[in-house]
């Protein structure tokens, strides 16, 4: 049920806010590039701007560092709507910058600064309890389990969003280049893995995680825990599949032109989470739910449409003029 005021009920996204530094020229390797632009990012923070965009409450939670670039992200969460009561600022450390170039093969190169970054710093003890409990649905990534600190402050702030009956939302974005190893990411995503009862894995994420080669209903199933509600996979232009205890499916891809696929998997997240978190019983209604996909592909889409995610971040009536016109 939606609170009585009318408003949406809160959002919290947890984890790492960082600034991409992009190249002024596309399809060239980061020594070639002649220059960069600076594009904010970090997957929970382009969900908590996806979901203010689309009229939705969000919050983020995490650290910054006390610079010029830290104080410039939280602006930018404030800004789009965002609220920042649960940012932290480390005077020690330095705000995560990745330089991130696509090649001319499509693929991003990812090369980053963060030893260690002040997103990597968060205690348990800085959290924002308060905050965290007022959410109806809490959301997170991988990367704040890399390294202490951080890895226990996620823990707590996972443990007490489930005990104030918040929905836990996963989309492990992995990362390799940020862990020790391959074998080391494996283990720590799956570590946390049967706690989520919503999760998001992209194509290539789930033939990571389960060493298959193949993406089918089988490989997606080997992932599925008795306290999972919904567990999607990406697709990229191939659209999505859903999984839940009773039914299964997949929804189609939207054709567009996509200049740069950054935050389009963030944008899509954020748009499901924004239209569940006042209305669970959609995770038990195929019809319902295969609409709600429908309008988070479309978000996703529409992110791939121009280049970096918070300012391609779709907003209610960009997705209805797309859905409307297919």
């Amino acid at each position: 049920m939606a609170q009585s005021n009318g408003e949406k009920s809160l959002i919290v996204s947890f984890g790492e806010m960082l600034i991409d530094f992009v190249p002024t020229v596309s399809g060239v390797s980061l020594a070639e590039a002649p220059g960069f632009i600076k594009a904010p990012g970090g997957a929970p923070a382009n969900v908590a701007i996806a979901i203010t965009r689309l009229g939705g409450r969000s919050a983020f939670v995490g650290k910054l560092g006390d610079d010029e670039f830290g104080h410039m992200l939280a602006g930018i969460l404030k800004q789009n709507g965002v609220s920042a009561e649960g940012i932290n600022f480390d005077t020690g450390a330095r705000t995560a910058l990745a330089f991130v170039t696509l090649r001319s093969d499509g693929e991003r190169e990812f090369m980053f600064y963060r030893n260690p970054s002040a997103d990597m710093l968060l205690r348990p003890d800085e959290l924002n309890l308060d905050l965290i409990r007022s959410a109806k649905v809490f959301h997170y990534g991988s990367i704040s389990l890399i390294v202490e600190p951080c890895r226990s402050a996620h823990l707590k702030a996972m443990e007490v969003a489930k005990e104030a009956g918040a929905l836990l939302s996963y989309d492990p974005n992995l990362r390799l280049p940020l862990w020790p190893s391959k074998e080391e990411a494996k283990t720590q995503i799956l570590s946390i893995w049967d706690k989520a009862e919503v999760i998001k894995v992209s194509d290539e994420e789930l033939m990571f995680l389960t060493g298959s080669d193949k993406v089918d209903d089988e490989t997606a199933m080997s992932l599925w825990h008795s306290n999972l509600k919904l567990l999607l996979v990406t697709l990229g232009e191939k659209g999505c599949s859903y999984y839940t205890k009773s039914f299964h499916g997949s929804v189609d891809p939207f054709r567009v032109n996509t200049v740069d696929t950054t935050g389009a998997g963030d944008s899509y997240i954020g748009a499901l989470l924004c239209k569940i978190v006042d209305d669970r019983a959609v995770l038990e209604d195929e019809a319902r739910l295969r609409e709600v996909l429908r309008f988070a592909n479309a978000c996703g889409a529409i992110t791939t449409t121009k280049k970096g995610a918070i300012p391609a971040l779709p907003t209610e009536s960009e997705v209805q003029s797309l859905l409307n016109g297919n």
